[in-house]
């Protein structure tokens, strides 16, 4: 009980909040923290007046309790039920459009399957770090440097260019690489220079720079929608634009690089039913796109 107690410590944020959530006494709750840092050897939790917060070591301890926990509340649930149940909480984070597309829906059949999951989603164009965020699974999109994380490809993906057909009809569709450089160009990010790779071989750098750039991939999409420009994007993230005329392809025999669709999961071992069901949603999802 002690390591339950800690755990709800850490997520209430308070010692009387997390004596109501585990229906016992203040009293009870202080002397199991008191009686967890004396074996741990050191303090898990600074306490004011005013706040609590776990110390780097509270941390530290507190993620390894959330992992341990659920995978016995896994456990108890198959031989209750003689299935895979998930349980707990399932923390992802993905990129904005790709999240919104296809980890949003997945996500709520799963909370409506499996009554025993939380679900906490944070979907952002900016990488986040796997281990100090929590999170249980990050899915990133493009190719990644080396990680102590473990990584799984989800699907095969690369960046085109693409433009919307009213504005290639005013200004023009560029035959060459080359050619961009009388265009408006929409970046993302820091607006890092595109490079180009032919579908029979070469090469070619856009040196031209960015008429608007964007850190949220979404708002960039949605100036080309409206006529402002060129962009490169994800195939996966554009195929429907594509599909239905509301984007054109630019250069179609040329392409931005592999962007693969990564998953990354902070250990292979022991791997949560919770995680490992909404990898094989997404790789199901994907593969049937």
């Amino acid at each position: 009980m002690e390591l339950k107690t800690f755990r709800e410590i850490v997520e209430q944020r308070s010692l009387t909040a997390a004596a109501a959530q585990l229906g016992t006494s203040l009293a009870v709750v202080s002397k199991r923290l008191a009686s967890l840092e004396r074996r741990a050897g050191v303090r898990l939790i600074h306490r004011t007046t005013r706040r609590l917060a776990p110390t780097d070591e509270g941390l530290d301890l507190f993620d390894s309790v959330v992992r341990a926990i659920e995978a016995i509340e896994e456990g108890e649930e198959r031989l209750a039920h003689g299935r895979q149940e998930a349980v707990g909480c399932l923390r992802v984070t993905a990129p904005v459009s790709f999240g919104r597309a296809h980890v949003t829906p997945l996500l709520g059949a799963l909370s409506r399957e499996h009554r025993k999951l939380q679900v906490a989603l944070r979907l952002t164009d900016t990488v986040v770090d796997l281990v100090a965020g929590g999170y249980d699974l990050a899915i990133r999109i493009g190719n990644l440097p080396d990680s102590s994380a473990v990584m799984r490809k989800i699907a095969d993906n690369r960046r085109l260019l693409v433009a919307a057909p009213a504005y290639l009809d005013r200004h023009g569709r560029p035959g060459s690489p080359q050619e961009l450089a009388a265009h408006r160009l929409l970046g993302f990010g820091a607006g890092t220079p595109w490079s180009l790779t032919a579908q029979a071989g070469g090469s070619f750098t856009v040196a031209n720079g960015f008429c608007m750039t964007c850190d949220n991939g979404d708002v960039v999409r949605d100036w080309a929608v409206a006529e402002h420009g060129i962009m490169m994007k994800s195939q996966i993230d554009v195929s429907d634009d594509l599909a239905s005329g509301v984007l054109e392809r630019v250069l179609p025999e040329w392409h931005g690089g592999e962007a693969p669709v990564i998953a990354l999961y902070p250990s292979a071992r022991l791997l949560p039913v919770k995680t490992r069901i909404l990898l094989d949603a997404l790789a199901s999802r994907l593969a049937a796109s």
